[in-house]
């Protein structure tokens, strides 16, 4: 029997000189994840089919060179901000902060020297059951515009049965919001072969947020029923997409918050999304305990090296532009307390007949 284990290796250098290591984690199982310190990157995740042949089911870049000019995030943690803040500027008891406007005058993921830019401080360690690998930042206060000092733990989890989980915490010393997501396109299929157009997904949500030209959300919740956004039930991406909803044609695809069913308590984990390649037989399940998904289909990617619509990124985190929006589940974390937050990437046909 092989046990889990977890080793290192050197991936590239920076250009101010710091060198930036690759831990394999390897489930014994046939499961393995590549993580790089420079923005905690998922770079590979290399999955099972159920006849047993293996791929890498995560978009990722050959050299640490492409990552540094990645402008579509693949792969990586994303802080202090996931998604966007309307105009980069919010205010916070009293007092108006802002942050880089990036995206069509808007705040995204951070800012461009977000955490997916960072060099993370990584410790590694193995068990019977499991390999993990443990990436520790600290963000200062003034960071991105961003009050407070924030000191974030990612811990990536990858075990016997093959299910890669994220663990995040978060303290800070002065109130600041915190949103925090992992960045990766999955595409179920494996490199080289077809997009994610043919793939089947699944979205436990009855509502979602509807945007602005901008990617901003216009304000409440919508229902899914009667929409191409009613996901309750698998359906192939390429023909949802297809779909002429005004909402879809803004975007040129999905990139849009799903509101996710409550889970069973507060801070458990229960199901978010389901994906499914009826070609090659792969599925893949999000388990979080967040209260959004993020569902984007790669509208951006134009070759770079991978085409449009060559990923799906299920980016469990909370609202786009809840610090403007009081409405929305509190993103806001304050001293004393500990944000935490977990998803989990399971893979049900790896599990025995």
């Amino acid at each position: 029997m092989t046990l889990p284990s977890v080793t290192r290796s050197p991936f590239g250098t920076l250009p101010d000189g710091t060198p930036v290591a690759r831990w394999t984690l390897d489930s014994g199982t046939g499961v393995r994840a590549e993580v790089l310190e420079r923005g905690g990157i998922l770079h590979r995740l290399d999955v099972p089919d159920p006849d047993g042949k293996t791929a890498d089911v995560v978009l990722g870049h050959d050299t640490l060179a492409d990552y540094t000019a990645d402008t579509a995030y693949l792969g990586a943690l994303i802080g202090r901000y996931a998604n966007r803040i309307a105009h980069g500027r919010f205010h916070l008891d009293g007092r108006t902060h802002r942050v880089p406007a990036t995206d069509r005058g808007h705040a995204l993921h951070g800012g461009p020297d977000g955490f997916h830019r960072r060099q993370w401080r990584a410790t590694a360690r193995a068990a019977p059951d499991r390999a993990e690998l443990r990436l520790d930042l600290h963000s200062p206060d003034g960071d991105m515009g961003f009050p407070g000092a924030l000191h974030v733990t990612a811990r990536y989890t990858l075990d016997r049965h093959g299910t890669l989980r994220l663990d995040w915490t978060a303290r800070t010393d002065r109130p600041t919001p915190v949103n925090l997501t992992q960045h990766a396109y999955f595409n179920l299929a494996g490199p080289g072969g077809h997009g994610v157009l043919g793939h089947r997904l699944a979205v436990d949500a009855d509502a979602y947020l509807p945007v602005d030209p901008a990617a901003i959300p216009l304000g409440d919740p919508a229902p899914t029923a009667g929409t191409p956004f009613d996901l309750r039930t698998p359906a192939p991406l390429g023909e949802r997409l297809a779909d002429p909803h005004p909402q879809l044609r803004r975007a040129g695809g999905y990139d849009h918050c799903f509101v996710l069913t409550a889970p069973p308590a507060p801070g458990a984990l229960r199901r978010a999304a389901r994906l499914h390649d009826p070609a090659g037989g792969r599925r893949m399940e999000v388990w979080t305990t967040e209260p959004g998904l993020q569902v984007y289909t790669g509208n951006g990617l134009a070759g770079n090296p991978h085409p449009r619509h060559g990923g799906l990124c299920l980016e469990t985190q909370h609202f786009p532009d809840s610090p403007n929006r009081p409405d929305y589940p509190d993103t806001v974390l304050r001293p004393g307390a500990t944000r935490r937050s977990t998803t989990e990437y399971r893979f049900p046909h790896l599990e025995p007949r």
